[in-house]
Formats: C-alpha cells, structure tokens, sequence
C-alpha cells in the first residue's frame, strides 16, 4: 500500500510539474498582464489561477466530477464559455492602445487595472479552461483510488493548487525584472498583440475541438 501511494504520488508530483509548465491560456494571461500591468498585478493573476486550481479540486473531491461525466453539456458550456473568455481577452490586447509597460520591477504599467480585476482574470481563465477540468477528472480517477485517504487527496489538490501558484509567480518576477522590463518596452506592443492573437487562437481552437 504504501510503494503504491509513494509512486502514485511521485506521479502525480512529475505529471502537474508537466502540465503546469505547458504553455496555456494561463501562462499567455500571465504573460499579458504582467507586461501589462507589472509585478504586483501579475502576481494577483497567479493567486487567481492557484484559486480556480482549487475550485477544481473541491467539486472533484465533493464527488460533482460524476456530474461532469455524465451530463457532457456541463463541459460544452464551460468549454464555450471560456473560448468566449479567451477570445474577449484576445480582442482587448489587440486593441490595446499600447502604453508603457511596467517601468519598475514593482510598477502597474500605463494601463490602469486593479489587484481584484488581476485576479479575477486568472480565476475565470483557470476555471473556465476545459483541458484543466478533464485534466482533474483524469488526474483523480486513473491515479487516486477511492482508499486513498481523503487527507491526501485534499493534500494533492493543494499541492497542484500551490505548483501553479509559484511557477506563475516566478514567470511574473522573470517578465517584471528590471533587465527584461528594457527589453519588453521596447518591442511591447508587439508582444501583446502576439499574446493576444495567442489567446484569441486558444480561445477559437477551444471552440472548434470537438
């Protein structure tokens, strides 16, 4: 029992690292609003993503995943509703008027915002990620058994929940450092438009996949 819960756990530690490291819709929300908006707010949209992490964690523990899996349209309305989330946000960094990125490595850019608009930026893109929700469903019902204590599954999720938490914190403090932040507002414009035209490709890709 215990060789199967320490290699289901070396499992699960090497496919989340593996996941969360994949580029996304939330490694390009990251990106766009920490060049956007600086440090402080990009690391606002990180505790949103590590807090969607944990509402996916909970109604898959609360038993809701079953939900998921019998009544697919559960799943086509939150695969529609966060393509059209992505595809707004896409839209809005190509039609960004194009402001100063952050100037210090702790500045809120030329763009007003707010912690709580940040946040929730990363919590909906989080939550309304189709891919995250089948990633959970997957992650919960091929690697954890129902004997597995339920400490440890809470302990799981809030292992995922803090991965996505420090490796998006540490792409913020990577894009906000002062010698990136020279290099960015140089060439900013165009790399938030490229974000943006990523983010609307996520968010039609998302719509279209069958």
């Amino acid at each position: 029992m215990n060789n199967f819960i320490d290699s289901n756990l070396l499992l699960v530690g090497m496919v989340t690292v593996l996941a969360v490291v994949s580029p996304g819709p939330d490694f390009a929300i990251i990106v766009r609003n920490g060049l956007r908006y600086g440090r402080k707010l990009g690391l606002a949209t990180a505790a949103g993503i590590g807090c969607g992490v944990m509402v996916h964690t909970t109604y898959i523990l609360l038993g809701l995943g079953y939900v998921v899996n019998t009544f697919s349209w559960v799943l086509e309305a939150v695969r529609y509703a966060g393509a059209a989330y992505l595809i707004w946000l896409g839209i809005s960094s190509l039609m960004a008027s194009g402001g100063a990125a952050a100037e210090d490595c702790g500045g809120e850019g030329g763009l007003s915002s707010s912690v709580s608009e940040a946040f929730r930026n990363g919590f909906m893109c989080n939550v309304l990620n189709p891919k995250t929700v089948c990633f959970f469903m997957a992650l919960f019902t091929q690697v954890i058994r129902p004997e597995t204590p339920m400490s440890m599954q809470i302990g799981i999720g809030i292992f995922i929940a803090l991965t996505h938490l420090l490796w998006f914190s540490f792409v913020v403090f990577v894009l906000t450092a002062p010698g990136a932040l020279k290099f960015f507002n140089r060439c900013k414009q165009w790399i938030e438009k490229g974000v943006g035209v990523c983010m609307l490709g996520l968010g039609v890709r998302i719509a279209l996949d069958s």
